[in-house]
């Protein structure tokens, strides 16, 4: 399937590392040439020449999206480097620990700070760009805690949950534009952070020594899994690349899950 997507130029926040790399990977194979972005250029450099490598397309661009500061230097950079942005993946978030009697105040604005302002500062800066252009695509990183929050966290499910409500507001303040807004939503991810912990936690608990032993056991902690494995940041970085596409054009103002049915609802 051609996404066409050749040619198109793209920033995902956060791209220095783990899903958002995957994501920034994805897109370049499309044929987008992609701002890679991170809170220092040699990190954001480090994934950039990794797509260059492989034969892609890619800038490094480095601000610090928690100030209004760090993010027009960041949006300075991206003009520079790849002109009007047709596509931005709003993927740079946090998942800091906390819980109801342990976050004070200052937990609680740090998570809605990394969590939302940062997608805000990038998001009103490259908005009216697209509106300009009549197309665009703006993809935020959730989290299917904002469906079903639990009990740990709150101060970043909260921050998480507000992602989904301006992911609807914008979409509708950019209606027939040509620029559509989505939420894609992952449940736990396999990356490489996630199997060294619970492989750790296995070897305790007698589970075993390597992911295929201790898989099975991280399932049945969430036990809605339908599809038998934790996805890959590959399969969060497909499916956030067909909604930044051409084909996904009547795709607008959705909470998109990639979680194996954890969360099987029905709204």
């Amino acid at each position: 399937m051609d996404l066409q997507l050749a040619g198109k130029t793209a920033l995902v926040t956060g791209s220095y590392r783990g899903t958002g790399r995957m994501i920034a990977h994805a897109l370049a194979a499309e044929g987008a040439h992609v701002g890679v972005h991170g809170f220092a250029l040699a990190e954001a450099e480090t994934v950039a020449h990794e797509i260059r490598e492989q034969g892609g397309a890619a800038s490094a661009l480095e601000g610090d999206i928690l100030t209004d500061d760090g993010a027009a230097q960041l949006l300075r950079e991206t003009q520079a480097a790849l002109g009007d942005v047709d596509i931005l993946v709003n993927n740079y978030g946090t998942a800091d620990a906390g819980s109801w009697a342990k976050s004070g105040t200052l937990d609680w604005i740090e998570a809605y700070e990394k969590n939302v302002l940062s997608a805000v500062r990038v998001t009103r800066g490259l908005m009216d760009g697209m509106k300009a252009k009549g197309w665009g695509r703006i993809v935020n990183l959730g989290t299917i805690g904002s469906t079903e929050p639990a009990a740990r966290m709150p101060h970043y499910y909260a921050a998480k949950g507000a992602m989904a409500t301006m992911t609807v507001s914008l979409a509708k303040d950019l209606a027939g534009t040509g620029v559509t807004v989505n939420l894609v939503s992952p449940g736990l991810i396999r990356t490489k952070e996630v199997e060294e912990r619970f492989i750790e936690r296995g070897r305790k608990k007698g589970w075993g020594d390597t992911w295929d032993e201790v898989e099975p056991h991280v399932l049945k902690e969430f036990m809605g899994n339908l599809t038998g494995h934790v996805p890959r940041p590959e399969e969060i970085a497909d499916v956030v690349v067909f909604i930044a596409s051409a084909r996904a054009g009547a795709i607008n103002a959705l909470n998109i899950r990639v979680d194996g049915g954890t969360t099987a609802l029905v709204t």
